[in-house]
């Protein structure tokens, strides 16, 4: 997934890679001097290519994954699930307040900063505390919890840094939904390059559902003017292909 200046691309790739060497490929193709982006994922050390030093991304880790695991094991440890879990909803609301107040990427990192920094840092120490005084045995559930967050506490906290790292990659988990309906068909690719062509259609479907677009209306006028999406296809994406029908004087009718 990505979302940049407002619209959000889904690309989707079936075959034997890992996710981190899929995205290595797609940063390849960016263009040269454009600044590191951010990258965010789960904790997997797959989903992390070796790159080369031309490549650099910036890593941020998913709060959502992390704050799951504590989730799973709250009716084992109701009080202290209960402190991990109050103080992250608490950084979601600052989150949620940023988004209804449509602050700028720098703005929502200075909100942050200020608001949710100090939480944060109640609930590092309060981690830390919780080993430090054998509160918690680390085996356990909520000590494998508490040390999966700790460990990559750089890269959850990332948005206190970083203007526009997210949260989490909550986006991703809803776009896999979608390959996952796709699963059925996918049994049926007899060859590699048919499992592309069809990533190509899933990638083209979810984009338009992404920034509500009609995929059928966008496909067949994809279709009906493919000499000269061909020759400009910027002016041809799922955000802005009507601006380019208008231009040349054609409706979509849907």
């Amino acid at each position: 997934m990505s979302t940049k200046q407002g619209q959000r691309i889904a690309l989707f790739f079936t075959g034997r890679r890992h996710a981190g060497e899929n995205f290595a490929q797609v940063l390849a193709r960016r263009a040269a001097g454009l600044p590191p982006p951010i990258q965010m994922a789960d904790g997997l050390s797959w989903n992390f290519a070796k790159l080369p030093k031309t490549l650099q991304v910036i890593i941020g880790n998913c709060n959502a994954h992390s704050r799951r695991r504590f989730v799973e094991v709250v009716s084992n440890f109701p009080e202290e699930c209960r402190y991990v879990l109050e103080s992250l909803a608490e950084v979601y609301g600052y989150e949620a307040q940023a988004e209804e107040r449509g602050l700028s990427a720098e703005e929502r990192l200075r909100f942050h900063q200020e608001h949710s920094g100090p939480v944060m840092k109640r609930l590092h120490a309060w981690m830390l505390a919780q080993f430090a005084e054998k509160r918690v045995e680390p085996n356990s559930g909520l000590g494998s919890a508490m040390t999966y967050y700790l460990k990559h506490w750089e890269r959850l906290t990332l948005f206190l840094r970083q203007a526009g790292a997210p949260l989490d990659n909550n986006l991703v988990e809803r776009a896999l939904k979608k390959a996952i309906l796709h699963r059925k068909n996918s049994l049926f690719y007899k060859t590699e390059n048919g499992a592309e062509v069809g990533d190509l259609f899933m990638s083209f479907i979810h984009t338009c559902e992404l920034n509500d677009v009609n995929p059928f209306a966008y496909l067949v006028e994809l279709q009906k003017h493919a000499e000269e999406a061909a020759r400009n296809p910027s002016a041809w994406m799922p955000w802005n292909y009507r601006e380019a029908l208008a231009r040349a004087g054609i409706g979509t009718g849907i």
